[in-house]
Formats: C-alpha cells, structure tokens, sequence
C-alpha cells in the first residue's frame, strides 16, 4: 500500500479508534494479570511498547507505566516524541536492549504485519524480565457480518490484509507463536460486540477502514453490493458485526534452580 498522507490520517484515525475501544479491556487486563505484581514497588513497573507507531497505547498506558518505545518507521518515532513520550527508531526482529531490560514488554496490532512474528516475540521475551504481552492481535478470517450478503467483507478484507503484507489470521495463531518462543500464553478475546446504535455511530469511520484496505481488484460492484446490504440491515435493525481482537499475556519462568548431586 503506497502510504500517501490521505492513507495515513486514515490509519492514525484507525489507531485511535481501536485505542478507545480497548482501553477499558486493556486497562481492567493489566490491572488483574500484571499490576499485582507491582502493588508494593515503590517504582511504576518499567514497560517496552514494541512497534509503538504513533503513540497512542503509550498515551493511555502511561499512567500505569514507566514506558519507552521502539517503532520501525521515522515518522512515526517523530510523532511520538512530539508527544514527549521517549522512542527510538529501531526493527522489532532486532530490539537494541539488554537481556531483562524491562518488566513488561508489549506490543499490540504488531504480529499481523510483521515479517517473522516468533523473532518478535522471542525478542519481547528476551529483553522482558517478566511480562510477555500481545495486546491486541486481530483475527479477520474469523470476521461475522451478517447478513448473508455483508458477509462477503470478511474475504475482502483478509484479501487486501495479505496484499498489503500483512497475515490476517494472527489472532488464532498467538499460541503456536508464544510455544514456539517457549511460553505458555493466557489467552483471551477482547469484548467486541457493537449494540445498534454503536454500529450507526461508527459507520462512516468503519466503511472508511474497510474501503482502504479492501484490494482494488474487489472494489466496485461486489463492495458495492456489501455496502447496500450493510446499510439496508442497519436501518431494519438486523446488522451484526464482531472481528474478533485476541490478547495473549506470556510470563517468563525463573530458572530452575541446580540440585547438588
């Protein structure tokens, strides 16, 4: 996808909707899985946002954690440090930090774009000393629209996902990623069932994502087709739709100590 500024307001409006959406759910996550640990430090736990893009995460997180990023891309490392949030430019296949460098290392909306997802996780667990934490990792094959004939997005947009380099299926595959880095993930799926009134509010922004990322070969007359079902089944009331998010918290094992023989 050539990343003209048009495309990239429209990612960043992206980013920041999934941010609200999940902040709640992100929030309620750390303060039950991880936060626990930390009750008693007089320190925020230390925390690494890997492919941090434009801030966002680190913006709601920073009140829970002592934070640095890394993201990929100069532009987006600019724009966090606008926001006075400390980021360095640098490939999440190759984090430039020492072994056990932070408490938790996290990452979200990362693994489907990506070139090798274990290498980045086994990076996280390595300059992790704890917390090994996919945030938010979609899965659009497993994508419901319904009516039937709202249903053709789901293979629209896994089409356009992989065009565009990324692995549209991520989701369903963080436990074989974590095992194969050597963790045990406690898995789970973010809520995410939009009520009717939800799905009014955020049609026009929702249509705007899927336009972009549907690849130009399905667009016309099959996007079209979608498009009027969609919005015939919002007027009636009958529209659903839910792309499941999932999540993925890994902890590192101390190692197990020597017997004397």
């Amino acid at each position: 996808m050539e990343m003209t500024p048009s495309i990239r307001q429209d990612l960043d409006r992206q980013l920041q909707r999934q941010s609200i959406w999940l902040r709640d759910s992100w929030f309620w996550l750390l303060e039950t899985k991880v936060l626990g640990d930390y009750v008693d430090s007089e320190r925020k736990p230390t925390a690494l946002d890997v492919g941090c893009g434009p801030g966002m995460v680190m913006k709601l997180l920073e009140e829970l954690l002592d934070l640095q990023g890394i993201d990929i891309d100069p532009d987006m490392v600019q724009a966090c440090i606008s926001k006075d949030l400390k980021v360095k430019l640098a490939d999440a296949h190759e984090l430039p930090f020492e072994d056990g460098a932070f408490d938790i290392v996290y990452c979200s909306f990362l693994l489907l774009w990506v070139r090798d997802p274990v290498k980045v996780v086994s990076e996280m667990k390595r300059v992790s000393r704890r917390w090994v934490v996919c945030m938010a990792e979609p899965d659009f094959g497993a994508r419901i629209d319904y009516p039937e004939d709202v249903s053709a997005l789901t293979s629209m947009i896994t089409e356009g996902i992989r065009r565009d380099g990324g692995d549209p299926q991520i989701g369903r595959k963080l436990r074989a990623v974590y095992s194969q880095c050597g963790l045990e993930p406690d898995l789970g799926v973010h809520p995410g069932i939009w009520s009717l009134d939800k799905l009014r509010m955020e049609s026009v922004d929702e249509w705007r994502y899927i336009e972009m990322t549907v690849a130009p070969e399905r667009k016309g007359a099959d996007l079209d087709k979608a498009k009027r079902a969609w919005t015939d089944a919002l007027a009636k009331g009958s529209l659903f739709q839910f792309n499941p998010v999932f999540y993925a918290f890994g902890q590192k094992l101390p190692p197990a100590p020597h017997m004397d023989e």
